[in-house]
């Protein structure tokens, strides 16, 4: 009879268990959805601010030509008053200080609606996760698009410094490296407990083409390197970590087939590697 009660406590146990785990798969699940569903609404906000922010910088440039051709009518024009009026028309309306601020504010709304045209680019990359057509890619470009996207996430917790070699271009799916590259630098910034240097540094020899990210955080234990890369396994606080961005971007890789690679020294920071085949890349 205590056997049975024993063996009905140890049932009991294990159907607690796997309520958890199913409690907790179900909210990965809903979070897996909201992503997808950003994802798109990104995809949608991007096209829709495209076509403006293409008719803003076209006007920018024609208001540029014809600032420039007024000013240079003004000052033809004054050229034909006495010189006293001259003066005291441009001293009335500020003409020597407009004429020497204005290219300024030009340029520097020129250099804000770029930055604009450059984050609207990177969201329409990162919004085709999904997307399965493999086409030739520089990886440099796609590291770049993927820092303008987390640079907010990272500027406050280090330095990013980046040591790239000559690669070829590879035949991958650019949106998820992407994601990969993504996920390996908020986790590079989370592990910095307070001020660290990220480096992303980029390779290739005669069977591989790789990036990896490096951190100066606390680094991993030995126990835990293979561990974190299975679904739901984190270390960070509830409200930081799913669990699950690891084990994608391994998933990611193998579907290039590639190679997703950790080493880490308690104390002194991690650095994962992922390597593509170089087989797949152009010459």
């Amino acid at each position: 009879m205590q056997a049975s009660n024993g063996a009905s406590k140890v049932a009991e146990q294990d159907i607690t268990v796997l309520k958890q785990q199913l409690a907790e798969l179900t909210e990965q699940l809903v979070r897996s959805e909201k992503l997808a569903s950003i994802g798109q609404l990104a995809a949608g906000v991007a096209h829709e601010i495209n076509n403006p922010i293409g008719y803003v910088a076209s006007n920018l440039s024609v208001l540029k030509e014809y600032t420039n051709g007024l000013t240079l009518l003004v000052q033809r024009l004054s050229a034909l008053l006495p010189p006293a009026q001259s003066q005291l028309l441009k001293s009335q309306f500020d003409f020597d200080y407009i004429c020497e601020d204005l290219p300024k504010l030009l340029q520097q709304s020129e250099q804000g609606l770029q930055r604009v045209i450059e984050i609207i680019r990177d969201l329409k990359d990162f919004s085709h996760i999904d997307q399965a057509e493999f086409v030739m890619a520089d990886l440099h470009q796609g590291i770049q698009s993927t820092l303008n996207i987390v640079a907010n996430e990272i500027k406050y917790k280090a330095e990013v410094v980046r040591q790239f070699a000559e690669l070829p271009l590879v035949s991958c799916i650019p949106s998820q490296l992407n994601q990969v590259l993504l996920n390996l630098l908020v986790n590079a910034a989370q592990a910095i407990v307070e001020r660290g240097i990220i480096t992303i540094s980029t390779g290739c020899d005669a069977q591989w083409v790789w990036f990896s990210v490096a951190d100066t955080g606390p680094g991993i234990a030995t126990e835990q390197l293979e561990q974190i890369f299975q679904p739901f396994y984190t270390t960070k606080p509830k409200d930081q970590g799913t669990g699950l961005g690891l084990a994608l971007s391994r998933s990611i890789v193998e579907k290039h087939k590639g190679l997703l690679e950790v080493q880490s020294t308690p104390g002194v920071g991690s650095c994962f590697t992922v390597k593509i085949p170089r087989s797949i890349a152009s010459a």
